[in-house]
């Protein structure tokens, strides 16, 4: 009586297990891991501008308060770029020829805005209010990192939906005083105000207020 299975069959059974778990591997890579990585996050890629503009330089080196060019980030959603005439208070006395400012001055004699990259983007579908978190006490560096620090502008935080819920859950360690929210260099210190009183005083709702899906998705 003839063999029903070919003498290559056990291999080739073999070889079809193992490619079945190879593409369950990569599939599992693919939908899990890879978009935790900071390639696909973009943590820590600097992001091409038309202008190569140095926070290092403006904050850190000469003391520019990030209010100073972001204006709406204590009262509105979006924390607002500087205007072309906010560049030129500075560069129309300083650096006034220089090339890496042609665009700044090309921007301020056609009226046309700089056109700057968004760096920390959210989806369409997520409600983010910056003027909210200020008011409680979320210092800038929490979610852009010592940007002060940043020659060139780079993300540095997922801003995945669980990062977001990890706060939520509980803010108390990224609380601070109102008056160190733009701190860059702020510590806790032994006289500072705990994460608890802070949470009391800014009448922050519990966890099952913050995680309520309407926060973030209206």
């Amino acid at each position: 009586m003839a063999p029903i299975f070919a003498p290559g069959a056990n291999l080739a059974a073999k070889l079809v297990l193992i490619a079945a778990g190879g593409c369950i591997a990569v599939a599992v890579f693919a939908g899990w891991v890879l978009p935790s990585t900071e390639w696909a996050t973009r943590v820590g890629h600097p992001v091409d501008q038309p202008v190569p503009f140095s926070h290092r330089h403006h904050v850190a080196g000469l003391g520019l308060d990030c209010r100073f060019c972001h204006t709406a980030v204590e009262t509105a959603a979006t924390a607002g770029m500087p205007p072309t005439h906010t560049c030129m208070t500075c560069h129309s006395q300083l650096w006034t020829n220089a090339d890496v400012l042609a665009p700044v001055r090309d921007s301020l004699e056609t009226g046309t805005p700089l056109r700057w990259v968004r760096v920390n983007r959210l989806p369409d579908y997520v409600y983010f209010d910056h003027s909210i978190h200020v008011a409680k006490g979320i210092g800038c560096v929490t979610c852009h990192g010592r940007i002060d620090e940043m020659p060139l502008t780079e993300k540095a935080a997922s801003l995945r939906m669980s990062w977001c819920v990890d706060c939520h859950r509980d803010p108390r360690p990224n609380l601070r005083p109102r008056e160190a929210v733009f701190d860059m260099t702020w510590r806790r210190g032994p006289d500072t105000p705990s994460g608890d009183r802070l949470f009391a005083q800014y009448r922050i709702h519990g966890p099952a207020a913050l995680t309520d899906c309407s926060v973030c998705h209206r």
